[in-house]
């Protein structure tokens, strides 16, 4: 599994930030997650507008992560 890793902070306190995890099917890998993490991103930011995306990033999930 493909993990979209990505941090957010709240915009009237960004030291209040929390840790996300979305895991993806391995179908093509990383180029898949980078492709589509920037349209789950935005699906995300506007469903919890009083958060910003900080940082994010692919990478390969830890075995024990599950799929959503």
């Amino acid at each position: 599994m493909i993990e979209l890793f990505f941090v957010t902070c709240l915009i009237n306190e960004p030291q209040r930030c929390t840790e996300h995890r979305l895991l993806f099917e391995e179908r093509n890998g990383l180029q898949t997650c980078m492709l589509q993490s920037q349209n789950e991103l935005a699906r995300w930011v506007q469903a919890h507008p009083n958060d910003q995306v900080k940082s994010w990033k692919c990478s390969q999930a830890d075995e024990t992560d599950t799929a959503i």
